[in-house]
């Protein structure tokens, strides 16, 4: 039963938690030890929000999970976890998501994580029969992360930087429903709102939220890196040097995309070495510019 539970939560989806730490790390303040700690708070609120999502979706969508060739081995569905037990972990679950956030000491990251769990349950009962806006839903979940990590040590948000996390997590939706339709095709009745896209149209979303992330990144790497030079730090261009692994990065997860994988993003990232390595090579990079900088 337990197993059941924790395999309901989707531990390798906690990977997109890790975006609680980018506004703390980008405003350098992750070597200290206070912000360090509610950083890790928020990225273990986070944790059970995403439980909760899991619970309550595995739960609504029991029905249909059952005529999907791979959900229908999902707990639930298959009847390994009760429909009781997986209620009560429902309830459980964001009740220590919401106490751990109020213990960061600051209301805004509890109305963050409150924010979170009700668009998700939005998301849950309906918003993910309406197409498009079932990706943007899906979207703010990670822009809403990232905001998460800057409210809980008090850090601003350079609007840049919202942008860029905005449309990359918007690149990210789109390419997990690029590589559902391309796998399963329409009609397949997996995703209520599968059979309303076209490959046509989600390559086009993938092109503009690709565009307008780079961008955004670009101007934000340049702007900060204005910054520093204004106040005399360092000459060397460690931040616009960070737009290249995050240009290879982008580039490479297109092309994963276009032979016929993504419909796991997390799977991807845990699996596919050169996204990895450019992953590494851009936390360096920037981890150089901000802390050693």
């Amino acid at each position: 039963m337990i197993s059941g539970l924790l395999r309901t939560a989707r531990p390798k989806q906690w990977l997109k938690n890790v975006l609680v730490f980018a506004a703390p790390g980008a405003a350098g303040v992750l070597n200290q030890g206070r912000e360090l700690w509610l950083t890790i708070l928020v990225f273990i609120a986070f944790c059970f929000a995403a439980a909760t999502v899991y619970f309550w979706n595995d739960l609504i969508d029991v029905d249909a999970d059952r005529n999907h060739p791979k959900k229908r081995h999902r707990p639930i569905a298959a009847g390994d976890v009760s429909m009781g037990v997986a209620r009560a972990a429902g309830i459980v679950a964001p009740l220590a998501a919401l106490g751990l956030a109020a213990a960061t000491g600051r209301w805004q990251t509890v109305a963050v994580v409150v924010v979170y769990l009700a668009v998700n349950l939005a998301y849950n009962l309906g918003l993910k029969r309406i197409p498009v806006i079932d990706m943007v839903a899906v979207a703010s979940g990670f822009v809403l992360r990232a905001g998460a990590g800057a409210v809980a040590v008090d850090v601003p948000m350079s609007r840049w930087f919202v942008l860029c996390t905005t449309f990359g997590s918007l690149f990210i939706v789109a390419g997990k429903r690029y590589a559902e339709l391309n796998e399963l095709g329409s009609g397949a009745g997996t995703r209520a709102t599968l059979d309303m896209y076209t490959l046509g149209y989600l390559r086009i979303v993938l092109s503009v939220s690709c565009g307008a992330a780079l961008l955004s990144y670009c101007v934000w790497a340049f702007e900060t890196s204005a910054g520093v030079d204004e106040i005399g730090e360092f000459d060397f261009p460690f931040y616009e040097l960070s737009i290249v692994p995050m240009l290879t990065a982008l580039l490479r997860y297109l092309l994963v995309l276009e032979q016929g994988g993504g419909g796991a993003p997390e799977d991807v990232f845990a699996k596919d070495r050169v996204l990895q390595i450019l992953g590494l090579t851009w936390i360096v990079i920037y981890g150089v510019a901000v802390y050693a900088g």
